[in-house]
């Protein structure tokens, strides 16, 4: 046993950072920069600026710049950390820690502590999420815009609980919490909740319309809120709780009014209200993937089959 935890010792120790070949690099790090790629430290969960992000690119080494993960790789797990179930090959070392409970990753190029690799969750098909610390990476965006994608953007009450069932949907990358159809330039949950900016709580949504129709994004959108009531959404009362959608063309505005003449042939008297798409504000952070931090369900979404 004291081999094994000695050859490990010795492993992680040949891959530290070089501090005399790394100088003038490690002399443009910020303190808690130092602290996590050189010092093994880790930031605090859901604090970093790429945990949620979505754009195209390539994630680069802070400390070398050498390219580690691409976009298409990298996946919600709502764990905290940006996430990816795959590296550029070559790109990253495997470590196992010292006591033998997780397995380290660093850049294979100068060794800079990165976070740590788990396997057998099945979060995707490759069965492999590499927990990485934003702190650790630059993001150097495509010169070209992945048109595979697209959003759509709906309002339902507490923005937690849309999110939250939305997320679920195969073909759907992302979702976020955020603010739209006010006057307010970058409102805060505090102005919002004054009534006087006009916004509602609303979600974006980044999805992949070769998996997930917009219309059956849609669908999903009125079986998981109640699109009945018109003065909030459950408990929550309030006109930042009403029922919209915000439509980016004709063609969302068509499907979203055959939906509603569905759901009123249904017998449904239906409150949802029909905007175009304005400018989306997100949420402060501590919103976002709200009841997967909390460990909770949501209080006033639920499923409820509405088309027949």
């Amino acid at each position: 046993m004291k081999t094994i935890v000695m050859m490990v010792l010795l492993v992680s120790l040949s891959m530290a950072v070089d501090l005399k070949k790394w100088s003038s690099e490690i002399t443009g790090l910020n303190d808690e920069e130092k602290k996590i790629l050189l010092h093994k430290g880790t930031e605090r969960a859901f604090s970093g600026q790429y945990t949620n992000m979505t754009q195209n690119g390539v994630y680069t080494c802070k400390l070398c710049t050498s390219p580690l993960y691409r976009s298409d790789d990298k996946f919600a797990s709502h764990c905290g950390w940006p996430s990816f179930d795959d590296a550029i090959k070559g790109a990253v070392k495997k470590i196992p820690d010292a006591d033998g409970r997780r397995i380290e990753i660093v850049c294979a190029k100068c060794g800079g502590h990165l976070g740590h690799v788990f396997n057998g969750e099945k979060y995707t098909d490759k069965n492999t999420r590499y927990c990485v610390n934003s702190l650790s990476l630059n993001f150097k965006p495509d010169a070209v815009v992945n048109t595979s994608l697209t959003k759509a953007y709906f309002a339902g009450g507490c923005f937690w609980g849309v999110e939250y069932h939305l997320e679920k949907l195969k073909g759907v990358k992302e979702v976020r919490s955020g603010y739209m159809g006010g006057t307010t330039k970058n409102p805060t949950y505090e102005e919002v909740l004054t009534h006087s900016t006009g916004h509602l709580e609303a979600v974006e949504v980044i999805y992949d319309p070769k998996v997930i129709s917009y219309e059956t994004l849609a669908k999903a959108f009125f079986e998981i809120h109640d699109p009945t009531q018109k003065n909030g959404q459950g408990p929550d009362i309030g006109d930042q709780y009403l029922s919209a959608v915000f439509v980016n063309n004709e063609k969302e505005t068509t499907i979203i009014h055959s939906l509603i003449s569905q759901l009123k042939r249904n017998g449904y008297s239906v409150m949802t209200k029909i905007f175009n798409t304005q400018t989306f504000y997100p949420a402060e952070a501590y919103h976002q993937n709200y009841y997967q931090q909390k460990g909770k369900l949501p209080y006033c979404h639920g499923y409820v089959k509405r088309f027949k």
